[in-house]
């Protein structure tokens, strides 16, 4: 390769006749070689390029999740709303004093499992119950809306 063609290349070479510009050059040409390499590097790295890759698609489906989480959750109430306006009165009590029943008959056989179950199950049973006390809305408007389409159902069956 001749001098004229090399002097082509990057970035000129400094007069050779001052030592400290040819120094300052080299520090230059020392850190843009080693950005360069470090460029490469990342490049090649195939494990770096799929964790973040990974890291990613695990966040955008945790944005999605939680916008669908929404979503449900909005419909589920808008679901229970409709329920409720649409329900008679006399329906809602008696809703309401079946729901008392329950609970009172829950809360026995609670008492009752309590009683006789093994600690490892009672933790489960714990985990559950605070996670249905945690979706109470979801859970609720789900319930009504399973209820709505069974009502649905069975009219449809009579016909």
């Amino acid at each position: 390769m001749s001098k004229e063609s090399r002097t082509n290349i990057g970035t000129p070479v400094p007069d050779a006749s001052n030592p400290e510009e040819l120094r300052e050059q080299v520090e230059r040409t020392r850190d843009e070689l080693g950005q360069t390499v470090e460029a490469l590097a990342a490049k090649a790295d195939v494990k770096a390029q799929a964790r973040e890759k990974t890291a990613a698609a695990r966040e955008q489906a945790a944005e999605k999740a939680a916008l669908v989480a929404e979503q449900v959750r909005g419909k589920a109430e808008q679901a229970t709303r409709l329920v409720k306006e649409k329900t008679p009165d006399p329906v809602l009590e008696k809703a309401a004093e079946a729901a008392s029943h329950v609970r009172e008959t829950a809360t026995r056989a609670g008492q009752y499992a309590a009683d006789k179950a093994p600690d490892p199950l009672l933790e489960k049973a714990g985990k559950a119950s605070s996670f249905a006390r945690a979706n109470r809305n979801p859970l609720l408007a789900g319930g009504a809306l399973l209820a709505a389409v069974l009502l649905v159902r069975h009219r449809r069956g009579r016909r």
